[in-house]
């Protein structure tokens, strides 16, 4: 069955995650996506290493699995004005550029968008910065880390004089997903008029984007809120519970909920008690509500106190592992992940997510094993019009 963006071209030339994974969700939904990248490998590709060489040095990481399945790779060295050139050339052939570079890196790239869009009216730029195109901190480098320091994010998430950074890069993936979103828009905008635009996202937008509601709250009210940990401010019992092997995440919001969680712990009468008549009154006085959700988490095992919580309908959770998570019966139920055979490695699979998204009557692709450096390298540079002694002397001087 067709997919969505067939004959859609993407060069992807992004690095990390925002480019590369907003590629790699387009690439799901059928668009050829050639990643560019160094001859001896883009550093993204060695993150998080599934193996190492007889050296010591790591080979292809969880992270690449992750951001380079479903692509092509054309391995150039962009620092010769030869593989600039080369970029050039396949840029002239694609519908779609994503690179996640510095506004310099662009221009020197002539990846900017008053150059690519004279050279290709109809091509669409997306571009990922750290903070925008203009202001103090336009030309500075970012990380998710970064964003998450700069939104309010990690200093609500800690406590005082210990702020606490998520350890999934959210920011990072959410830009990426936004980056995707704006595509699509752009492709059909492009499809009504003709005509091609540049995309850009940041990681400062999209972390201040995540924490809006909490800015707007302080832009209002001034309410200059400290973080908390775990526990919800505007909401109780909201926080993580320990049980008798482990932890649960509880999150009681609204009066139906409290009225149920409050039967449940063989307490109905703080139903009727002023101090718990709204979801902030109860925020305002979590510490009581959850002192006794602790207790009663602590005379039960996880699976016990799930089991009730979930007889009542109360939203709650177990906090697991890495490994834990894999092993999740739910998300083997709706087959989440694929395994994907490990390059070099007999008999190893890693469990990769597709598409974080399921459609009554589209089949989205399925994920693969990453292309190996270069690995496209004579297809991609024999469309472009080289000769196979051409691509032969570029490898042989380092161009690819």
């Amino acid at each position: 069955m067709p997919k969505p963006l067939e004959n859609i071209r993407i060069v992807d030339i992004g690095r990390y995650v925002a480019g590369p994974y907003c590629a790699t969700l387009l690439g799901a939904l059928g668009a050829d996506v050639i990643r560019v990248e160094r001859p001896d490998g883009g550093e993204d590709r060695f993150i998080s290493p599934l193996s190492f060489d007889d050296n010591g040095h790591p080979r292809e990481g969880g992270l690449i699995y992750q951001t380079g399945w479903g692509k092509k790779s054309l391995s150039l060295n962009l620092s010769d004005e030869r593989g600039r050139e080369i970029l050039r050339k396949l840029v002239d052939t694609a519908d779609i550029v994503v690179a996640n570079l510095p506004p310099v890196a662009l221009q020197r790239l002539g990846l900017d968008w008053e150059t690519v869009s004279r050279r290709c009216p109809e091509i669409i730029l997306v571009t990922q910065t750290g903070f925008g195109d203009t202001g103090p901190d336009s030309t500075k480098g970012g990380f998710d880390g970064i964003g998450q320091a700069m939104s309010g994010a990690m200093y609500l998430t800690g406590v005082p004089g210990n702020p606490v950074k998520a350890g999934a890069p959210y920011v990072d993936y959410a830009t990426a997903l936004m980056s995707a979103f704006a595509t699509m828009a752009a492709l059909m905008e492009r499809h009504k008029t003709g005509k091609g635009q540049h995309v850009q996202t940041s990681l400062l937008n999209t972390a201040l984007a995540v924490m809006n509601a909490h800015l707007i709250e302080q832009g209002v009210t001034g309410i200059d809120r400290v973080g908390t940990g775990n526990r919800v401010q505007t909401s109780a019992p909201s926080d993580v519970f320990a049980t008798s092997d482990g932890h649960i995440l509880v999150h009681t919001v609204g009066n139906n909920l409290f009225k149920r969680w409050a039967e449940t712990v063989g307490k109905p009468e703080l139903v009727e008690d002023e101090r718990f008549q709204s979801d902030q009154h109860r925020g305002d006085n979590n510490e009581v509500l959850c002192d006794i959700m602790a207790a009663w988490c602590a005379k039960r095992t996880t699976s016990e106190a799930l089991a009730l919580l979930h007889e009542k309908g109360l939203p709650s959770g177990p906090v697991l592992s890495l490994q834990q998570a894999l092993d999740n019966p739910q998300a083997d139920a709706m087959s989440y992940f694929t395994s994907v055979a490990v390059n070099g490695i007999e008999g190893k699979f890693a469990p990769v997510l597709g598409l974080p998204a399921q459609f009554s009557s589209l089949t989205p692709n399925a994920p693969t094993a990453p292309p190996e450096i270069g690995g496209h390298n004579a297809e991609i540079l024999s469309e472009l019009g080289l000769s196979d002694a051409q691509i032969e002397e570029l490898e042989t001087q380092g161009i690819i």
